[in-house]
């Protein structure tokens, strides 16, 4: 489960690093988050209680486009599932 939840979260993440519009801190933050939810070493809650702290962090910036803000409000979402 956890597995398929981390696909679909590197693929927002990776929509989100592609697009130009998105400030560079929150495209590196997003970069940073689908890194850490690719490596294996630790337990999926863990590198996904991780990556929610990086994107909520981020999805308070007040320079971030609405559109990635409702895709990094997406990916939480979706990582709150495999940490419970």
């Amino acid at each position: 489960m956890s597995t398929e939840s981390f696909e679909r979260c590197n693929q927002i993440l990776k929509h989100i690093m592609g697009d130009t519009s998105v400030p560079r801190n929150i495209r590196r933050a997003a970069e940073e988050s689908k890194n850490l939810l690719s490596q294996d070493d630790n337990e999926p809650t863990v590198r996904a209680s991780t990556v929610i702290s990086i994107l909520d962090e981020i999805s308070n910036d007040p320079n971030i486009p609405i559109h990635a803000r409702t895709l990094i409000w997406n990916v939480l979402s979706e990582l709150e599932s495999v940490r419970e």
